[in-house]
């Protein structure tokens, strides 16, 4: 009797399981979660086993081709994870397990464009000529390779012209996996070391490399274990023939090996023990105890002030999960903050932290996930894709400064929230859920405060051990407040916050992007050889550049949003597509030369900087420095270690980094974002300017932060300033409640785009009509349908973007099943713009 398997194919826009029979030589083979290559219409795909039936769907099955690894590549947990996924985002099942494969190892079918041998007749038109060049040049092409050769271009339809004049053919292709396991050849002796005297003497006369391969064997017999040739090579001068011919007589033994590509092989770290825990500290912690003990716990929102500890409950949240026999997933935001979360945890763990994101080379990546599948990692550190490693018994999930935006997954689909992920992970692996932040989003916040979440405070700010404090004394040119906390800890307040309101420094003649007040800070931290940041909302040198005249606003023709002038390179840039131009001598508008630069950005705050204080040491961090990989590391690196006096940044800056040494934090321009046609833009802005102001004071040597804002007595401003979370929260959350937006009702967000605007437009109002009958036929009086209406960011990459916004108790539920093209589909999204 036949046996019957049930895949999710790795085709875009299919959701769903599909059945395939096994032929005989897979029968006994053939598992749950493993990756098999199948037959897919005409074309051969990859899939995922999700399970075993008795009775297929269809008359006629097709038969599974081939099992691409031999060992499951997703766990039986993930694969629900992925489902749940699906359902929540109505993104297809295909996409959610995608999440959960390795770069490189899944691979989705392509077509193959290749020149035929008929000669071209008749002219071609442009694109239709890039094409036959760029097969000319490089020979058959896949699709994605045409897609990258000719971005942007709808080269398709150009190609289908050319397949049916006979200048083109094509075939479906299903590429092999672009990442294996890494060997290399290793050389060993294999003979006693004290027989070398004996060996070398025998030593063949004929031998013309005598001395090259007795200085072979004299420093195999150094080496206890088997060496890479190539560092053999490099010691002795030897060569490949050598290590040959001393293997056919028995000396030396080759081999291949596999090497295991690490990222954290040879990074520094310190050992470290646990401290003892703040009375604070024990209470959270005893709670979270009683989640291992208990399981089945409701996850834990940690709300604790910046620097109050919320690190340490995470490593003993660790340490009880391995004592379990378990192991634990930490999520952090940002690949910024990855270096110095990992190093805490390998401190504390040596040997048993794996580290994964999306900088490392596709070969890390596939080591590291293999080595979680195989449960050699008790840690996995990471940012959201971190969610999705392997491990066989997770007891842990821990989602690190939980508020931050970053955590969802924008630019394909499914469009998930990590935090929803993670929440959604360890109900179904009976694992504890710790959700940290010193900012709760509204929606969390709210989810707690209404039982579903169970709320954990940190009220007070741990400043350090006694020891480093007393060190810090030492240096310290003033007397220094703090108090006596639990154990061998000291505690101390968040760091004073002053507003200054630049309305009233215009009115005094001060034109520069500091405040007086924030000169003569930064004076006194440079006189103390103290550190400071400057924080922005943005990068570059300005917002964006405008002719004086007309006031014409010089925007990009790929993205229609306002361009920005960087200064080092002399150029307008669209940091949405990467388009670039020259910086316009006249208005293209009215011929004006009066082009000006409005705004401030990274690199014209290190030009203040440098022209107030010449002897600063000045460092930015921000996306356009840290483009390499290691960037981060090596620019928060020189920061810690005093390479720099003054660190400019953007939102990097704002999330979670410990930088003892900087007793001064000044936000340039506070108001940024905060007035955006969005829900969130003031949850937003308290969330950043909260965030940056826990950088300063983290030490003994004290701090301050100054604000700089165009609306002091903005409601947000006040809070953040006065380090007033509740207060926020009740304020923001009345205000949501008098618009009808979340946590009182669920978003969902329709978007459409085309190259063509007057397609997009009534592309747009074709679906707004149609969702007005599906309201209309279904009694949905609660759902309120916002649009159609143009995105605030109307044109991006090339494309005029049209949206639809649903409003309700469950407007997810009204397109669940339906077909909706090339619309995009986002469930609760953290932005409308």
């Amino acid at each position: 009797m036949p046996v019957y398997v049930e895949i999710a194919v790795n085709v875009p826009q299919v959701s769903g399981g599909f059945h395939y029979h096994l032929p005989p030589g897979l029968e006994d083979r053939l598992k749950v979660g493993q990756l098999v290559e199948v037959p897919f219409g005409q074309q051969r795909v990859q899939g995922v086993v999700l399970r075993f039936i008795d009775e297929p769907e269809v008359d006629e099955t097709k038969a599974v081709t081939a099992i691409i690894d031999a060992a499951a590549v997703v766990t039986p947990s993930q694969i629900e994870l992925a489902k749940e996924i699906s359902q929540q985002t109505l993104a297809p099942l295909a996409a959610s397990m995608g999440l959960m494969l390795p770069v490189g190892l899944s691979q989705q079918a392509d077509v193959l464009y290749s020149l035929t041998d008929t000669p071209i007749e008749g002219e071609l038109n442009d694109l239709q000529q890039r094409i036959v060049q760029a097969l000319h040049k490089r020979g058959p092409l896949r699709g994605r390779q045409l897609d990258h050769a000719l971005p942007r271009r709808n080269w398709r339809a150009a190609a289908t012209a050319l397949i049916k004049q006979g200048i083109l053919s094509r075939q479906p292709v299903l590429p092999p996996p672009s990442v294996r396991a890494k060997y290399v050849r290793t050389a060993q002796l294999s003979i006693p070391p004290e027989s070398l005297p004996e060996v070398i003497a025998d030593f063949p006369t004929a031998w013309r490399t005598k001395e090259r391969r007795q200085a072979i064997l004299v420093f195999l017999a150094r080496e206890a274990e088997p060496v890479d040739v190539a560092w053999v090579y490099a010691e002795t001068d030897g060569k490949i023939e050598d290590l040959r011919q001393l293997a056919e007589r028995g000396w030396v033994m080759l081999r291949e090996e596999e090497v295991i590509r690490d990222p954290l092989y040879g990074l520094a770290y310190d050992p470290s023990e646990a401290p003892q825990l703040t009375k604070d500290q024990q209470a959270v912690w005893g709670a979270i105890e009683a989640g291992f003990e208990n399981g089945s716990p409701k996850p834990f929102l940690l709300h604790g002030v910046t620097g109050s500890g919320k690190t340490e409950i995470y490593l003993s949240a660790v340490e009880a999960a391995i004592e379990q026999g378990k192991q634990a997933i930490v999520l952090v935001p940002e690949i910024a903050l990855t270096p110095q979360t990992v190093r805490r945890f390998m401190a504390r763990f040596p040997g048993r932290v794996g580290l994964m994101h999306s900088r490392l080379s596709p070969g890390e990546r596939y080591d590291t996930w293999r080595r979680a599948r195989a449960g050699q990692l008790s840690v996995i550190v990471g940012p959201r894709s971190a969610l999705f490693a392997p491990l066989p018994n997770i007891g842990l999930i821990v989602v690190d400064e939980s508020h931050d935006d970053s955590y969802y997954q924008s630019l394909q689909p499914p469009y998930y929230h990590a935090r929803q992920a993670a929440m959604a992970y360890a109900a179904l692996l009976n694992a504890v859920c710790i959700l940290g932040t010193a900012t709760p989003d509204v929606d969390t916040y709210y989810q707690a405060q209404s039982g579903k979440l169970k709320l954990l405070e940190l009220p007070r700010r741990i400043l350090a051990h006694e020891e480093t404090v007393k060190a810090h004394i030492k240096d310290a040119p003033v007397r220094l407040r703090y108090a006596q906390a639990e154990g061998k800890a000291q505690a101390t307040d968040l760091p004073p916050v002053d507003i200054v309101d630049m309305r009233e420094e215009l009115k005094a003649g001060n034109r520069s992007i500091f405040s007086r007040q924030l000169q003569e800070s930064l004076e006194g931290v440079l006189d103390a050889g103290q550190q400071a940041i400057l924080f922005l909302n943005r990068r570059g040198s300005a917002t964006y550049v405008f002719c004086r005249d007309c006031g014409h606003v010089l925007r990009s023709p790929r993205s229609d949003v306002p361009m920005t002038y960087h200064d080092g390179q002399k150029r307008l840039v669209d940091h949405h597509t990467g388009y670039t131009r020259q910086l316009p001598d006249k208005c293209p508008n009215c011929g004006s030369s009066r082009i000006r630069q409005y705004g401030t950005g990274t690199e014209r705050v290190e030009a203040e900087v440098q022209a107030l204080f010449p002897k600063a040491r000045t460092l930015r961090w921000d996306h356009d420095t840290t483009r390499q990989k290691g960037a981060h590391d090596i620019i928060l690196s020189h920061f810690s270690n005093q390479r720099a006096d003054i660190l400019v940044g953007t939102q990097m800056l704002a999330k979670g980094l410990d930088l003892p040494l900087v007793t001064l934090v000044g936000v340039v321009l506070a108001d940024v974002g905060m007035h955006l046609p969005d829900y969130r833009a003031g949850e937003r802005v308290f969330q950043v300017l909260a965030q940056v102001a826990g950088r300063a004071g983290r030490s003994a040597l004290g701090g301050q932060v100054v604000l700089q804002s165009f609306h002091p007595e903005h409601y947000v401003i006040q809070h953040a300033a006065s380090h007033d979370y509740a207060g926020f929260y009740e304020e923001e959350l009345a205000y949501r409640k008098q618009l009808a937006y979340p946590p009182y009702t669920q978003l969902l967000r329709l978007e459409y785009r085309h190259n063509n605007e007057n397609n997009a437009e009534k592309e747009a109002m074709r679906l707004g009509a149609q969702i007005k009958d599906w309201l209309y036929k279904d009694e949905r009086r609660a759902t309120q349908m916002i649009g159609p209406a143009p995105c605030f960011y109307t044109k991006l990459d090339g494309q005029y973007r049209w949206q639809i916004i649903l409003r309700g108790p469950n407007p997810a539920s009204l397109l669940a099943g339906r077909k909706l093209g090339d619309w995009r589909v986002e469930v609760n999204p953290p932005a409308l713009l």
